[in-house]
């Protein structure tokens, strides 16, 4: 069963990241109010919900790049805003929607910048951070890249190394805001089992996805927005029904077991019409009336 945010008693009351009764939103414009919700540590989270319901500003609240006017966001206990900024970015990650990178930068140097939280007025780049650097770009399988310039790169490689840098940076979570975007469809799943690969690894992810479908296959726990409200948390078995998916989204539809991973899909209703003939199976009566008779081979 999903459960609402109505609660007053938190899930995972010792989550290293949650909100507690956060307003937050941009200048005089409240897109959350009174907004609780805990991060399951170790698990791979991902946030959905129709256009403009408050995904991204949840996120970017959990990034410490929204200040909520009432409540707090906590990261290990303490409200994030207490923390020094190098302090948050060695426990937390960030991958924005867009990102752009300097002229002329090559893709080692772009990584190299995830050290920066490690660094100081003392300390100074060291093997471990060439170990980190080597081992992000490994990971992401942009070690082959390395010495290219990031200008050159298509969109999925790009996307790629972007997520190298935040790998760098070596912390347990790791935010993503609308990591597929512009991407194609095979670049699409490929990040996404990437990230799938990150969190068996046991980093904690949290993404916002707008494809329902591919936030069912690949979180291990689903928030469910809608005009700024949770209205929902769980597995995706529990969040993904026909009666949520309708009322958040407005869509009527059936949710069916994926036939490869068994996870809920959406198949929506659309308009009322008769199932298409697949070519393969049986041609149509009324077409075949119209059309001359084949040749028979002669034996």
């Amino acid at each position: 069963m999903a459960h609402t945010l109505s609660h007053s008693v938190p899930r995972f009351p010792n989550a290293a990241l949650r909100v507690a009764h956060a307003t937050i939103g941009y200048e005089r414009k409240h897109i959350s109010e009174d907004l609780s919700v805990e991060i399951p540590d170790g698990s791979f989270t991902v946030i959905v919900g129709p256009n403009a319901c408050g995904k991204s500003t949840l996120l970017r609240a959990l990034a410490r790049l929204l200040t909520p006017s009432t409540g707090e966001v906590l990261l290990d206990g303490k409200s994030i805003a207490s923390y020094r900024a190098k302090e948050v970015a060695r426990r937390l990650g960030l991958l924005p929607q867009t990102s752009i990178a300097p002229d002329g930068i090559t893709v080692a140097d772009l990584v190299s910048r995830g050290r920066y939280p490690h660094q100081g007025l003392i300390r100074q780049w060291t093997d471990a951070d060439e170990a980190a650097v080597l081992d992000a770009l490994e990971s992401t399988g942009t070690t082959e890249l390395a010495p290219r310039l990031v200008d050159e790169l298509s969109g999925g490689q790009r996307q790629r190394v972007w997520v190298a840098m935040v790998l760098a940076q070596q912390t347990p979570l790791l935010l993503l805001d609308e990591p597929t975007t512009f991407l194609d469809i095979a670049h699409q799943y490929e990040l996404l089992e990437l990230f799938t690969d990150l969190h068996l690894a046991g980093n904690t992810l949290v993404a916002v996805l707008h494809d329902l479908n591919q936030a069912a296959r690949y979180a291990t726990h689903l928030i469910a927005m809608k005009d700024g409200a949770i209205v929902a948390t769980g597995t995706p078995e529990e969040v993904v029904t026909e009666a949520l998916v309708e009322d958040v989204f407005g869509l009527p539809c059936r949710v069916l077991p994926d036939p490869v991973t068994g996870t809920p899909t959406v198949v929506p209703l659309g308009r009322d019409r008769a199932p298409r003939q697949s070519p393969d199976r049986g041609a149509s009566p009324e077409r075949d009336a119209d059309r001359p008779p084949r040749a028979v081979p002669a034996l």
